[in-house]
C-alpha cells in the first residue's frame, strides 16, 4: 500500500469522523445533550458538550497534521527531471563559432 492510500484512507476516517461529531451537536446548545436526559445522568449534559467540543478540535488538528504530513510526503517522489523548469545549459552540444560574412562587392 503506498503513502498516497495511506493518507487518503486516514484523512476519509478523520473527515468521516469530524462530520458525526459535528451532525450530533445542536447549533443552540442542545444535541446529543439534551435527548440524553437531566443533570441526574451521569455524565451530566455539561460533560457531553465539553466532550463533543474536545473532539471537534482534536478531529480538525488531526485533519490538518494527516493533511500537511501528506503535502510533504508527496514533494520528494519527483524525479530530478520532473522538478526542472528551465533545462541545463551545459550539458547542450557546444555551438561552432560564427563567423563575420565579408562584404562582397556589388555586380553591376
Amino acid at each position: 500500500m503506498s503513502t498516497f492510500s495511506i493518507f487518503l484512507v486516514l484523512i476519509t476516517i478523520v473527515c468521516f469522523l469530524l462530520i458525526v461529531v459535528i451532525m450530533v451537536q445542536n447549533p443552540k446548545g442542545g444535541g446529543l445533550s439534551s435527548t440524553i436526559g437531566g443533570s441526574q445522568m451521569l455524565g451530566g449534559v455539561q460533560k457531553t458538550t465539553d466532550f463533543l467540543d474536545k473532539s471537534t478540535w482534536t478531529l480538525a488538528t488531526i485533519l490538518i497534521a494527516l493533511i500537511l504530513l501528506s503535502s510533504l510526503s508527496f514533494t520528494g517522489t519527483l524525479s530530478d527531471t520532473d522538478s526542472k523548469i528551465i533545462d541545463n545549459t551545459e550539458t547542450a552540444a557546444p555551438v561552432a563559432p560564427v563567423t563575420p560574412i565579408q562584404d562582397v562587392p556589388a555586380t553591376k
